[in-house]
């Protein structure tokens, strides 16, 4: 497992959304790349997390980047319980 610093500050792109009448989710940013987790996984549609991209310094990382990275056993932050059939949109 490679080292990542879950303290740097971090960028979330989301993906543009096609549906209409949804408020857009815009770009933010982030004091700490595990806020910018948190908030891709537990809170952005499974449709935006699929084409989201997170900058983290140097490093960008995909949908299932970001999910991984989350997923990690050193993962700073609680984890709230994320609805079963949200996980398996993405997956």
């Amino acid at each position: 497992m490679t080292s990542f610093d879950f303290k740097r500050p971090a960028e979330l792109y989301p993906s543009r959304s096609r549906a209409q009448g949804r408020r857009p989710i815009k770009y933010r940013r982030f004091q700490t790349a595990a806020e910018a987790l948190r908030f891709a996984v537990e809170e952005l549609p499974p449709s935006l997390l699929l084409g989201a991209v997170l900058e983290v310094g140097e490093q960008r990382f995909d949908g299932n980047g970001i999910r991984a990275l989350y997923d990690r056993p050193d993962y700073p932050l609680k984890r709230r319980k994320v609805a079963a059939a949200k996980v398996a949109e993405v997956a």
